[in-house]
């Protein structure tokens, strides 16, 4: 078993590309998908004394897979049985059990794993349809609904893989710059080099506004998951300065796992990459002739907009107010300012998938009203 893979906090990075992908396949060879009806479906706490507890455990301990059994103990404490089948609910499993149940709630959290078991099985019970299931090394990790238009099965390796050979064929020089997996969702970024026909205007705007023009690459992040955390989402973002700060460019490709998606329809997503870039450095470049005249309050009041959490917010607009007073500016620079959280959670370790959220969020505000956040006095958050 393969660096306690199984474990529900279990999350790998990556600095070559065929390393990346041979993990991505040995992943789907440990994992299957399974359809059931929904009313099959029955929870069980993890608890002493609980007769289906005692079965798995001793199940799991027969196959040399104790460990298993006690990485579910500390997180979910929940059993999901199929017929005669027992298997541990994994943490990134919960959204979706609770979507599929139909059930949502803060009190939810609050509950014993007994009762939280009795609220579920009473609620699959009656949720009518199919339920299709997510096995992933000795754990469920997902419970989507098995409706055709409920769930479409995209699989990881394959989508990674037809990126990587687009890439090759279309954007010649690429280089792979890192990815992170983690059982909620899987994400790789590239760098495009040689792409000075696609920035050759938005590098005469910057001259023409005076910002500094130089070390500019496109870059590309593609992020998927099984679990129900993300579509297979192409994000065009540029990587900016000697340090390779990733800007994410606010114009992402979505495929949902919705709606019989299938990977010819991927194929049509990434055919439309080339002009996804266009469009998106003409957004950026839109920004750098909307003008602040209160950068601080404006960054701070669309950070709180798009989610940006408030140390962050705070420490990013400090170091602005450092650099560059509070003087009136373009609505570029803040929004470049802005992208400094993601460089704060980059080193601080935070999850890659938080950092995918991060970055989403913060892309929303290029199609920002910003002139709704260019307030004058003191920001109260």
């Amino acid at each position: 078993m393969e660096e306690r893979v199984f474990a529900d906090e279990f999350r790998k990075g990556f600095w070559q590309e065929e390393d990346f992908l041979a993990f991505l396949e040995r992943r789907e060879e440990n994992s299957e998908w399974g359809k059931v009806k929904s009313n099959e479906i029955r929870f069980y706490p993890i608890e002493e004394g609980h007769q289906i507890s005692a079965m798995l455990e001793e199940k799991l301990r027969e196959t040399g897979k104790a460990n298993v059994f006690e990485d579910t103990l500390e997180h979910t404490r929940l059993i999901l049985k199929v017929k005669e089948d027992l298997y541990p609910v994994r943490s990134c499993a919960i959204k979706t059990i609770l979507e599929r149940a139909r059930i949502s709630g803060n009190a939810l959290n609050k509950v014993q794993k007994a009762e939280l078991a009795q609220i579920l099985n009473y609620c699959m019970g009656v949720a009518g349809g199919d339920a299709l299931l997510r096995f992933c090394e000795d754990k469920i990790s997902a419970v989507h609904g098995g409706d055709a238009s409920d769930y479409a099965v995209l699989e990881t390796p394959e989508l990674f893989r037809r990126t990587v050979e687009y890439l090759q064929d279309n954007f010649s020089g690429y280089t792979f710059a890192g990815a992170s997996y983690d059982h909620s969702i899987a994400t790789a970024v590239w760098s495009l080099e040689n792409q000075d026909s696609l920035l050759q205007e938005y590098r005469e705007s910057l001259q023409k506004h005076g910002l500094p023009n130089q070390e500019i690459q496109l870059g590309l992040r593609l992020t998927t998951s099984d679990t129900g955390q993300s579509g297979a989402n192409l994000y065009p973002m540029i990587f900016f300065g000697s340090e390779a700060r990733n800007i994410p460019l606010g114009s992402a490709l979505k495929l949902q796992h919705k709606n019989k998606a299938d990977l010819a329809k991927f194929d049509e997503q990434l055919n439309l990459l080339y002009a996804q870039y266009s469009k998106a450095l003409g957004n950026m470049q839109s920004l750098m002739d909307v003008y602040v005249l209160y950068p601080i309050n404006a960054m701070l009041g669309v950070m709180k907009r798009v989610g940006v959490p408030k140390r962050y917010a705070m420490e990013v607009s400090e170091g602005f107010r450092i650099q560059n007073g509070n003087a009136p500016c373009s609505v570029y620079e803040v929004y470049l300012q802005i992208a400094e959280v993601i460089y704060l959670m980059q080193c601080e370790g935070i999850d890659g998938s938080k950092i995918v959220q991060m970055e989403e969020n913060i892309a929303r505000a290029v199609h920002l009203r910003w002139k709704d956040y260019d307030i004058a006095g003191e920001y109260h958050w």
